[in-house]
This record gives structure tokens, C-alpha cells and sequence, in this order.
């Protein structure tokens, strides 16, 4: 009898057998706040930035980009999203999730602290599918699909919200003191400049290679064979300088490229395109 226990204690105190699937490569970047972060889409909306947090009991999606992907709450303060994509392969079905604004996120957000806009955190019933490795010296996280459907999380009786008063307070004090404070909130992204060239690096400088036909330089009139010598006021010595500065303008900026062309020092005024 007792070597029937043991054996059944061991089985239960098994972890989940591993699927068939090779392991996915998903993508993540490091917050400010330390926290890893996942990129998703819902319904096909997004991307949407959410937070790995394995203290989460279930998928947290803040409302306004549930709304974008046309999920509202029910008088439970659940959810279902037809499609969830995680960056890097990995698609799930139905997907039922808390659709709320965590006092965290609202907190985080209304300061700017994690350097990016979040939108959500990503829990248990997710998690919980797969193996996951994380590894810090990389840019990726290995999720190994397990055999294993993690069951529904059990409500923790503080109503349609979810959180206890006090803490849904805090958050939206955090969000009014953030301006106080001179804090802007989560940065504004925008496309980076397109000037649409090729250059190259030689003795002599930079060197424009090829000009895409109907870009910004094209329009602009830089030549093939044009050397750069500064971006804007900026000396411009090597293709690392070039790509640096040209990354500090979005679309729709002007800047002046002085070359030489042929002998002759011309500046070429160019509007940037929206890049990627």
C-alpha cells in the first residue's frame, strides 16, 4: 500500500509531458522596470506590448486595445479573443482572458517607468501551456508546447474589476501624479525617416551606391556617386555615423546632406519618407 502512494505521489508531483513541437523562438525586450516583455496581436490588431508575469492567474488585456480588437467585457469582466499571436510563430485559438486596467499597468503607464506602453499581462493560462527558457544573454525566450490545458482560474470575489478599491485608487493616482511630476508617460513611437539610398565606406568617405527610384533622395536630387560629408551640421566619416543620425529623424523631417559632386560641394535638402 504504501509503495502504491509513493508511486502515485511521484506521478502527481510529475511536470507535464512535452508535445511533439520543437521549441519557438519568441522574441522579447527588457522594460525599464525590468520587466520581460512579449509583443502579441489580438484578432489580428496590434502589435499590443504585454508583461510575462507568472504571478498573474489568467491573460490581463486592458480595454482599450481589447476595444481595438473589438472584445468588451461581460458582467463578469471576461473576455474572448478569437486569435492571440505571440511574436515568433505561436498562435492560439479562443483565447479568454481578464478585459480590465490592472492599477499596475495604469501606474506604469501614467509615469512612463516601463519606457514603453503596456497593454496587458500575460498569465497562467497562457504560461502555463509551455515549457519556457529564459535566457538574459539573448533577445529570445524558447517556448516548448506541453500537454497540459491549464484549467480556469477561480474569481477572487472583488466583482466585475477584479481588484480590491484601494488598489484600482492607487493606480489612478499614479496616473494624475505622473504629470505632476514631469513624467510625459509611455514614449510616443514613431516611423523612423526614409531617405531610400546605398552607400558605402571607402578611403574617401561615404559614398552613395544606388538611389531608389522615386524615394525621398531621388526626389531630392542626390546622385550615385555623391560623397557625403555631413548630415545636417554633423561630420559624416563613416556609414555608422550616417545610419546614427539619420535614426534620430522621423518621416516627414527635413534634413541637408552637404556633398561633393564631382569637385563641387552641393546641399541637398530632403524631406524624409516614412521607414520601418
Amino acid at each position: 500500500m504504501r509503495k502504491l502512494f509513493a508511486v502515485f505521489f511521484l506521478v502527481c508531483l510529475s511536470p507535464p509531458l512535452l508535445a511533439d513541437d520543437a521549441p519557438i523562438a519568441v522574441p522579447f525586450k527588457l522594460t525599464d522596470t525590468q520587466h520581460i516583455m512579449v509583443r502579441v496581436k489580438l484578432n489580428g490588431k496590434g502589435p499590443f506590448n504585454l508583461i510575462i508575469d507568472t504571478g498573474a492567474p489568467a491573460l490581463f488585456v486592458a480595454t482599450a486595445p481589447s476595444k481595438k480588437a473589438g472584445v468588451t467585457a461581460d458582467d463578469k469582466g471576461w473576455g474572448t479573443f478569437d486569435k492571440l499571436e505571440i511574436e515568433g510563430g505561436i498562435v492560439l485559438k479562443d483565447v479568454k482572458a481578464r478585459v480590465e486596467d490592472p492599477f499596475q499597468l495604469k501606474g506604469m503607464n501614467g509615469m512612463g517607468l516601463a519606457g514603453y506602453e503596456l497593454h496587458g499581462m500575460m498569465g497562467y493560462t497562457i504560461l502555463a501551456k509551455y515549457k519556457i527558457q529564459y535566457d538574459l544573454t539573448t533577445d529570445k525566450l524558447l517556448f516548448t508546447p506541453l500537454k497540459f490545458d491549464p484549467p480556469p482560474p477561480e474569481p477572487l470575489g472583488f466583482g466585475k474589476g477584479g481588484q480590491p478599491g484601494g488598489l484600482e485608487i492607487l493606480g489612478n493616482v499614479m496616473k494624475f501624479l505622473g504629470p505632476l511630476l514631469g513624467l510625459k508617460g509611455p514614449p510616443e513611437l514613431k516611423p523612423r525617416g526614409f531617405i531610400g539610398i546605398d552607400v558605402s565606406e571607402t578611403d574617401d568617405g561615404v559614398i552613395v551606391k544606388s538611389v531608389l527610384a522615386g524615394s525621398p533622395a531621388d526626389k531630392a536630387g542626390l546622385k550615385v556617386g555623391d560623397k557625403i560629408h555631413r548630415f545636417n551640421k554633423n561630420k559624416i566619416d563613416l556609414i555608422s555615423d550616417l545610419t546614427r543620425r539619420a535614426g534620430q529623424h522621423p518621416a516627414n523631417d527635413e534634413i541637408v546632406l552637404t556633398v561633393d559632386r564631382n569637385g563641387t560641394e552641393k546641399k541637398i535638402t530632403i524631406e524624409l519618407g516614412k521607414g520601418l
